[in-house]
């Protein structure tokens, strides 16, 4: 009924998965990235797993997964997953119109098959693919026998690739103790995260375009109110900004503004997620915006070091995506570190310069690279997985090693198949595997946030920093003296699952760095051209 009104040719929103509306972010081309991988090369077999919360878009990314299958695949896909390991298996076999007639009910006799069939596909040098859409729902006696499917393998190469969508909850099952074979056989992980506000506003911009929209109603702080109230979800913007369409052409509206944004969302979305104070989103402004102030002058606590040549800073200023790079092997990777050198400070100076941030007036404590920084910026360090700090998005510095030589990178990007760094003044792309054999998993960085972070906030305690906590993740139960108490653990912990952070309800530097993700400053690159 509002098409007209709007001058609009069909729904801008609808919540079906047309592929014609399909707007890929730098993370969901990042993720198909992966999913293309497994199918295309997969590590020599195994699991690719896909993780992301409801609404995402993990269901439109198998779509344009199948649409994009080389010629070579063939895929079998599994949407309902909850069966038991024989009705898994005839389901495998029925996708990959294999004759099961008189195997049917029979294990032995099914995986027979399946294994024929794979040794002559095989022989074709054709690649198959089992994709299991929801697999957090997987029973135990059917995850079981999917980790035994990874078993059909040659002399040399693995048969089978499997690839696991879900949502989070899938993480946690394949956390726990008795499937841990499986987990280790998992050769890629990727976290599709909810859009930030940016992607938000070019998601809902290329939308109207499809739908033959001309002027776009939506006003700056209608677009900002509605990523706030969806999280970012493209799911919940498709619906609140359908509600918010129809509740403008009801009021005659010339435009959608946030107090209809507001309206819509309080109709549409379910109570625990419907928040009226925003007042407090009011604060959580200001305390981003004074975030983003006074960043001077940066300094360590110790002596001096020699300023760093001048040809590393102007190497970390341009933009990654137009400088040249090259693509190393391990001997040369190695070599590449050997001859970097052990000190920290051209590193730092690197990851200072992609945060705009002056070079010449930095100190490094000789006996470790990472002290807390003044002026609201805020230094971070320890030992984690790559697709962790992935999670984050922040350029971040890695330290390898190459015999008995250690040096520090900055990590500029990832996609499925490779890292991007700076190494000595120069940025190189290297396969991710070629980075892991090279890499115990320490990194250090800096971000930017309150003050009141100096101090991290602890469970069980009170204060400026629990405040802010609170006023990130429950503004609508959000006070003064507010503690760190089991809801805002929960509250914690259900971010980091949706950010593919440890979940262990544990407000540490590496969950405060991605809360204050919102702040302005570099973000890693999602695709290595």
């Amino acid at each position: 009924m509002y098409l007209r009104y709007y001058g609009l040719t069909e729904p801008p929103f609808s919540i079906t998965p047309d592929p014609r509306f399909v707007h890929l972010s730098e993370r969901h081309r990042d993720a198909l990235a992966h999913l293309l991988f497994g199918i295309d090369k997969g590590g020599g077999g195994g699991f690719v797993q896909l993780t992301g919360e409801v609404g995402t878009g993990k269901t439109t990314l198998s779509r344009l997964l199948l649409e994009q299958l080389p010629e070579h695949a063939r895929i079998a896909l599994v949407l309902n997953p909850k069966q038991n390991a024989i009705e898994l298996l005839e389901t495998i076999c029925e996708e990959l119109r294999i004759d099961i007639t008189g195997k049917r009910g029979s294990a032995k006799g099914l995986i027979d098959a399946l294994n024929a069939f794979l040794l002559a596909a095989y022989a074709q040098g054709l690649r198959v693919v089992v994709l299991i859409d929801e697999a957090q729902n997987l029973p135990a006696d059917t995850l079981e026998q999917v980790r035994l499917l990874t078993n059909l393998e040659t002399d040399t190469q693995k048969l089978l690739q499997i690839l696991l969508l879900g949502q989070p909850e899938l993480r946690s099952l394949l956390g726990k103790p008795e499937l841990r074979q499986l987990a280790q056989r998992i050769t890629a992980r990727y976290h599709l995260a909810p859009l930030d506000a940016k992607e938000t506003d070019a998601y809902l911009r290329h939308r109207w375009r499809v739908a033959g929209g001309t002027r776009f109603p939506l006003d700056g702080k209608a677009v900002a109110r509605l990523h706030a109230r969806s999280g970012g979800v493209p799911r919940l913007l498709n619906v609140i900004a359908e509600r918010a369409l129809l509740a403008g052409y009801a009021r005659d509206a010339a435009g959608i503004d946030a107090k209809l944004i507001d309206l819509a969302a309080d109709e549409v979305l379910p109570p625990v997620m419907q928040s009226h104070h925003w007042r407090w989103l009011a604060i959580v402004a200001a305390v981003a915006a004074m975030a983003t102030l006074g960043f001077a002058v940066v300094q360590w606590r110790s002596a001096p070091a020699s300023a760093a040549p001048s040809a590393i800073a102007s190497a970390t200023t341009g933009n990654p995506r137009t400088q040249k790079t090259q693509s190393l092997d391990a001997d040369q990777f190695s070599r590449r570190i050997a001859a970097t050198g052990a000190s920290p400070l051209p590193a730092w100076q690197a990851l200072l310069a992609q945060w705009s941030l002056p070079s010449n007036a930095i100190t490094v404590d000789p006996a470790g690279p990472c002290q807390r920084l003044q002026d609201q910026v805020h230094c971070v360090q320890g030992r984690s997985r790559l697709d962790t700090l992935l999670a984050v998005d922040r350029p971040i510095l890695l330290r390898l090693h190459a015999s008995n030589t250690r040096a520090w990178a900055l990590l500029l990007g990832a996609d499925a198949r490779s890292v991007r760094l700076e190494l000595g003044g120069q940025r190189f792309d290297v396969d991710r595997q070629v980075l892991q054999a090279q890499w115990d998993g320490s990194y250090a960085g800096l971000w930017r946030g309150p003050a009141v972070l100096d101090t991290p906030p602890t469970t069980g305690s009170v204060g400026p920093a629990v405040n802010w906590l609170w006023l990130r993740l429950l503004p609508q139960s959000a006070s003064a003296d507010a503690a760190y108490d089991t809801t805002l653990r929960d509250a914690v912990r259900n971010f980091q699952n949706a950010r593919g952070l440890p979940t262990d309800g544990v407000a540490g530097p590496l969950t405060l760095m991605a809360l204050a993700n919102g702040l302005p400053g570099p973000r890693l690159l999602r695709a290595l051209d």
